[in-house]
């Protein structure tokens, strides 16, 4: 059986957005052929929109501050039969789902995250890489999965991403994914992808209040769904 090439496939890019004028054009040149990027504006004061919208992108709009609210209104406005998440900082070069995708339309993996591998110093401040192998190890103790990351790069099945019934509207979103597909049984793979120091200023883990408070979000999410599942026994 012959694999599905990713330039066959219908893929829709989501892009949480807020403030990031200056890095857009580099993310959206870097968009693989024949996908559709779609930049979800949650307030950008920059004009943001309108570079997004000048360079070719889909812009939708979501009022509600918050990465999961944003990440959320990508996936409910996308069409394409695969949706993958990429941050819009220019940290990250959306041209690296490619083999996501190959996997994903292949069916040897339902869902596909990237381990953010920093390139050069300030890629990965240490109060953020510490907050990270915080919640890891406690995904790890949650689920058995052993991943080494919650970064934003991934990619699955729009259809089935749906069905996860995805509630978390902060920072909670990306780990709320990876635990309620694992409780579904689905099959998720890792791949090393490149982290390059972002252009601007963070608006999660770029300081460390912004790290507590996404370490606060995500480990509430543990604690829900872990409460969740109980309730399922």
């Amino acid at each position: 059986m012959t694999t599905p090439s990713p330039a066959d496939q219908e893929v829709d890019v989501v892009l949480p957005c807020l403030n990031e004028a200056e890095a857009l054009p580099w993310v959206l040149e870097r968009i693989p052929p024949g996908w559709r990027a779609l930049v979800v504006d949650n307030g950008s004061t920059d004009g943001s929109a309108d570079i997004a919208r000048a360079l070719g992108a889909r812009v939708v709009h979501e009022e509600r501050r918050g990465f999961g609210a944003a990440c959320h209104a990508g996936l409910t406005a996308a069409t394409a039969g695969i949706v993958c998440f990429c941050d819009c900082d220019a940290s990250l070069d959306p041209g690296d789902l490619v083999p996501f995708v190959r996997e994903v339309a292949g069916g040897s993996a339902d869902l596909v995250l990237g381990r953010r591998r920093p390139q050069g110093r300030g890629a990965w401040p240490a109060h953020a890489r510490a907050g990270n192998l915080a919640l890891t190890r406690m995904l790890r103790r949650r689920t058995g999965l052993r991943l080494h990351d919650l970064g934003p790069l991934r990619a699955a099945r729009r259809e089935h991403l749906l069905g996860l019934d995805l509630t978390d509207r902060r920072s909670g979103y990306p780990l709320q994914m990876v635990v309620r597909a694992a409780d579904a049984g689905w099959r998720i793979a890792e791949h090393d992808v490149p982290y390059l120091p972002r252009t601007g200023a963070s608006k999660v883990t770029g300081t460390w209040r912004g790290t507590w408070q996404a370490v606060r979000d995500m480990s509430r999410v543990l604690t829900e769904t872990a409460a969740e599942q109980g309730a399922r026994l």
